[in-house]
């Protein structure tokens, strides 16, 4: 996207990001990670193996202080330091909670805590960890509609999923917040915001890592899965490395352990899971460069762009698909077309008189030279089609005022593109075999 003189200058940054150290800044100075750190210590946590620090590419993390070998503990974080639905029913929310009917769910218990020790300020006794937390949030819910309509398209449908999601989730919850009135001496209403619900909501969604509860009566029949885990939430992602992570129940901590080595003063990291960039921008915010997850998809509507509208059979063929799976997660990946997007396009361009084959496709058996050749070329067009949208969205005027925003719409879009370039040199490899 152009922004004016706003892409060049990020296109500038990139290539002085590329050429410094990507060694991390410490910012353990800083009165926030004073503070947290002070409230760690009282609730029994001091970390001797990583650091808070500032790097180019993922922002705020933890650096390691020392190197770190495999089957290394690399966080040990006491339950004290977790903030569950547990700390909530111990709270004075607690029993404002176990009284409302229907139950209210889990997620609603968190976020419902957020709202209220966020407007408390000074009086938390969470505020050192709420200090460290981010003041506005990535995810598509969170983004200018505009922007949000310059996704992809698979991933716009998602996030228009996710909006909606959210404020029927706010609107629904607004007869909870009303009963927490004898509690503040302000209204509600100006407390349970949605601005404010939003924000708690994506702290919950981006942060939270998986702690299993067990079921109480009071909440809904939805799992109670999620904790927050100050200073540990400050880990970033990466899809190159592993790491072990769970809940130990002997020394009732969330325990961090290395699968992999980490070299002293380097960014340490933890995997989230086998997303792609769709995923990690939906639920967490950001795109990760060089994903080997990462891929590109392929909606019903493209599938179909550039077979014969004469095909008598096409809605036959578009049933079996949708009946054995293959109308969704077609997609273009690092390594080419993915063996689901060919075979669906292979069932596809079967001929009439190669129609009653279409078991065999779906097993993985050739039919025929032509049926092969014309399922390429339909896939590479395809792929052509997603380079020209590609190239031509990047090349969009937009907002200065919404750059944040924009940068990290763009650098999906980057990712996409280079993905389908690898993809169009393979489809073209494979072209030659039938000339």
């Amino acid at each position: 996207m152009q922004m004016g003189r706003g892409r060049t200058s990020r296109m500038r940054r990139r290539k002085v990001f590329r050429s410094s150290e990507s060694r991390g800044v410490n910012e353990s100075y800083k009165s926030e990670f004073i503070e947290l750190k002070k409230w760690l210590k009282d609730r029994k946590f001091e970390d001797p193996n990583l650091t808070p620090a500032h790097f180019p590419g993922t922002g705020r993390g933890l650096m390691s202080k020392t190197s770190l070998q495999v089957g290394q503990m690399i966080v040990s974080l006491p339950e004290s330091c977790l903030l569950t639905t547990d700390t909530v029913i111990r709270s004075y929310l607690g029993t404002y909670v176990t009284k409302w009917k229907p139950p209210p769910s889990p997620l609603l218990a968190l976020c419902s805590f957020l709202v209220s020790e966020k407007h408390a300020g000074d009086q938390s006794p969470w505020k050192p960890y709420l200090e460290t937390l981010p003041k506005t949030y990535t995810c598509p819910v969170c983004l200018e509609r505009k922007v949000v309509n310059l996704l992809p398209r698979p991933l716009r449908a998602k996030a228009q999923e996710q909006r909606a999601h959210v404020q029927e989730f706010f609107t629904s919850s607004r007869d909870f917040f009303f009963s927490l009135q004898p509690l503040f001496s302000e209204a509600v209403e100006s407390i349970f915001t949605y601005s404010a619900f939003l924000w708690a909501w994506c702290t919950v969604n981006t942060r939270a890592v998986y702690l299993r509860h067990r079921q109480l009566g009071c909440f809904s029949a939805e799992p109670d899965t999620c904790a927050l885990a100050p200073y540990l939430d400050l880990l970033n992602h990466s899809p190159d490395v592993q790491v072990k992570a769970a809940f130990n129940e002997q020394t009732r901590c969330y325990e961090i352990i290395a699968a992999s080595s980490c070299r002293k003063h380097e960014e340490v990291f933890i995997c989230y899971g086998p997303h792609d960039n769709h995923r990690l921008l939906l639920e967490y915010g950001f795109v990760s460069a060089r994903n080997p997850h990462a891929c590109v998809y392929v909606s019903r509507d493209v599938l179909v762009k550039y077979l014969p509208s004469t095909d008598k059979q096409m809605n036959k063929k578009i049933a079996i698909l949708k009946d054995h799976g293959f109308i969704e997660n077609l997609t273009f990946g690092w390594d080419g077309p993915s063996w689901r997007l060919l075979t669906a396009l292979k069932l596809l361009c079967l001929e009439a008189g190669e129609f009653t084959c279409w078991k065999k496709v779906l097993l993985g058996e050739i039919i025929s030279d032509t049926n092969e050749k014309t399922s390429l070329d339909i896939t590479r067009k395809i792929c052509c089609y997603f380079i020209e949208e590609s190239n031509a969205m990047l090349q969009k005027d937009e907002e200065v005022a919404l750059v944040n925003q924009l940068t990290l719409v763009e650098t999906l879009w980057i990712e996409e593109l280079k993905i389908l370039q690898a993809c169009a040199a393979i489809l073209s490899n494979l072209q030659t075999t039938f000339t």
